[in-house]
């Protein structure tokens, strides 16, 4: 009789990021600098056990950006990224990305330049479409500026869009 092989389900970490715009249309993206890689991505991170998707986002942006006051908006995108992370805690995380509109700001964030860095955060600045199209470092997720494209020509999604990796 033969024996069948059954993968254990992913420990897939939950995660939250938000697609934060300025009246020019520009994103905010913060660089993260791992051993292995380094990319631009919106900012946010884990969900901790109990908090909404709002409260860890609020919690994300202020450490991250310093931008604590915002009117939260429509989930847009959506992706499961499958990654050892954490020292093999998870397998990965899947992420909800929210958009929020704000006035331009100066990113301050909450955080220390060591607590940052101890969550791989190395930089932060605003990117027009542009330049997201044109750039030669890594943004994550791939499709950011074609999707970043369709928003600042009107078109929200309604339901959120599987962004890939």
């Amino acid at each position: 009789m033969a024996t069948i092989d059954v993968m254990p389900p992913l420990r897939l970490r939950r995660a939250v990021r938000g697609v934060i715009l300025d009246e020019a249309d520009r994103i905010l993206l913060v660089q993260f600098r791992f051993p292995h890689e380094t990319f631009w991505a919106c900012p946010g991170g884990g969900i901790e056990p109990a908090e909404s998707d709002e409260a860890a986002l609020r919690r994300e942006l202020a450490e991250e950006a310093g931008l604590a006051t915002f009117d939260l908006g429509p989930c847009i995108w959506v992706r499961e990224h499958v990654i050892p992370m954490l020292g093999g805690r998870w397998d990965g995380q899947a992420e909800r990305f929210y958009l929020v509109r704000t006035p331009a700001f100066e990113p301050r964030p909450q955080f220390s330049a060591e607590e940052l860095e101890r969550e791989y955060v190395t930089g932060i600045r605003w990117w027009t479409v542009d330049e997201l199209t044109t750039a030669t470092e890594r943004i994550a997720p791939r499709r950011t500026p074609e999707l970043l494209t369709a928003i600042v020509r009107g078109e929200v999604p309604v339901e959120p869009v599987e962004t890939g990796v």
